[in-house]
């Protein structure tokens, strides 16, 4: 076996990203006994590009033991740890790779950078991008990193010139233009349709072009009051990707049923024994409902810090079922479940251990990921003291807001909000859902109405803090003050203080609403 041959074939596969090929052959090498440091590594990163992160952990680490003094292998590491959301591993091998890191190396830091927003540590992130791109002012993914990262502090002027500057260098940088619509109110006077739109019509059957144009089209045009013409270019932004992600209405009712069987109504917490952990509240609800409002609102309380939006509850859960930890919720987790049992106390434990790199700091953090109102009912079994709060919304404004966002592609949660009707029609198990849920654990679910909080902000929050079993203070009536970042959607509209604008949106679209109010309607829920 000649290994310098199959050693460059596993990095000629890796370059071409057949991870397959590319691990075959490297994994030939290390069942001959191989010792080079990058042998290992190639399998590492191939397993990594596969989703299979535990193994390209242990494979990365080999490579470090062999070679420790490689930036770039403890980079890989922490890109796998953060993957499979060990983040104390992964903040420990980004600080290695830190130290390690040549300082003239933009792609070196531009990664790190990269890593620790994943792992939440969004200071170091932004320090580390903006030294990338002083290393490379010329590379438009940097500059785009930068602007990204600045925004989540709420530096709107300095993002701005960022992302700028990444259109200047890279004009197809579709989602570069996507971000710059949302930074700011745009009017008749300043904004960039014509750019868009010009760029739109060259952009003609390209999926990804067509999404992000078209989406910050349709954030333009409405803020500059062009309504119809805005839900034109929403219609034609979400309708590129709607058919490539092969989303089913009966499959989404298929999760929901299920979820709801396995909690009878009302569950006898008598028969659970959870953990005895107080500092998660978590916040749920649909999407731009005002879960970041809501997170906002608590998360100014001086004993309580915001995690953002954690995907932990439902990593540790799949793991204790043996499911992979990263893939999307499905009916066989919740059979595996009903069949295997499930130990509530460790459940909780785990998921409150799964967090700390990044929380404890204060007796108390709040997790916003909305999509947890699928897990809610394992939530109040696993963490029997940890308040729960769901924040409602206008259903047409719900609806409309979810169509009106471009989620994250890349997400598991987003296959619904492609068409109107599908928002809909998840609407409508959602509502239901939320609905079992109250009944099987009467009391543990505090519901914030968005109307209601957004006009009577002194009593919402005092109510909302009360359920999260906190004395009252006043910071908490003045979260636009909270310089904690945001990563969110709503990562420009939090820093402004409460405002009503947003109040029966779907008002201006009520023509184009029409189905969907019908099919809202039909199924029960009331749209006045």
């Amino acid at each position: 076996m000649d290994t310098d041959v199959l050693k460059q074939g596993a990095i000629a596969a890796l370059q071409r990203q057949q991870w397959d090929q590319a691990h075959t052959l490297a994994s030939r090498l290390i069942e001959s006994g191989s010792n080079d440091p990058e042998v290992h590594f190639i399998a590492g990163m191939a397993m990594l590009e596969q989703g299979r992160a535990i193994e390209a952990q242990r494979a990365i680490r080999r490579a470090i033991d062999l070679a420790p003094g490689r930036a770039d292998f403890q980079l890989s590491l922490a890109r796998a740890c953060a993957f499979s959301q060990d983040y104390d591993g992964a903040l420990a091998a980004a600080a290695a790779a830190e130290r390690l890191l040549a300082r003239d190396s933009a792609v070196g830091f531009d990664t790190l950078g990269v890593v620790l927003v994943q792992c939440r540590a969004y200071e170091r992130a932004t320090a580390a991008f903006r030294h990338a791109a002083g290393l490379a002012p010329s590379n438009p993914g940097v500059r785009f990193n930068l602007g990204t990262a600045l925004t989540f502090f709420g530096d709107i002027d300095a993002a701005e010139r960022e992302l700028e500057a990444c259109i200047s260098l890279d004009p197809h940088h579709w989602r570069a233009h996507h971000s710059l619509s949302q930074l700011r109110r745009q009017t008749r006077e300043s904004n960039h349709i014509e750019r868009l739109a010009a760029l739109a019509e060259q952009a003609a059957g390209k999926v990804t072009a067509t999404t992000f144009l078209n989406m910050a089209l349709a954030k333009e045009l409405e803020d500059i009051g062009e309504h119809d013409a805005a839900f034109d270019r929403m219609v034609a932004g979400k309708g590129a990707p709607r058919e490539l992600l092969g989303y089913s209405r009966a499959r989404q009712q298929e999760l929901f049923d299920a979820l709801a069987a396995g909690f009878p109504q009302p569950w006898s917490e008598a028969t659970t024994t959870g953990s005895d952990a107080r500092a998660p509240i978590f916040i749920v609800g649909l999407p731009r409902t005002g879960t970041t409002l809501v997170d906002r609102i608590v998360s100014s309380h001086p004993g309580v810090q915001s995690a953002g939006e954690l995907h932990n509850f439902a990593s540790v859960w799949k793991r204790a079922m043996g499911g992979p930890s990263f893939e999307m919720f499905n009916p066989a987790h919740v059979t595996r479940a009903l069949e295997t049992g499930i130990d509530w106390r460790s459940l909780g434990d785990d998921y409150v251990a799964s967090t700390r790199a990044f929380t404890g700091s204060r007796p108390f953090f709040t997790d916003k990921l909305p999509h947890n109102f699928l897990y809610l009912g394992y939530i109040a079994c696993a963490l029997p003291h940890a308040p729960l709060v769901c924040v409602r919304r206008h259903p047409l404004d719900t609806c409309l807001s979810n169509f009106r966002q471009l989620f994250a592609p890349e997400s598991p949660y987003f296959d619904y909000s492609y068409d109107l009707l599908d928002i809909g029609h998840y609407y409508i198990l959602f509502d239901r859902l939320m609905a079992h849920w109250k009944a099987a654990f009467p009391g543990r679910i505090h519901e914030v109405r968005y109307e209601t909080l957004v006009t009577s902000q002194e009593a919402s929050s005092r109510a909302l803090i009360a359920h999260c079993g906190l004395d009252w203070d006043d910071a908490c009536l003045a979260f636009e003050k909270n310089a904690a970042p945001v990563t969110t959607a709503s990562a420009v509209q939090v820093r402004s203080g409460m405002y009503t604008s947003a109040l029966a949106r779907w008002k201006r679209y009520e023509a184009q609403l029409a189905p969907l109010r019908s099919m809202l309607e039909e199924a029960g829920i009331d749209c006045d």
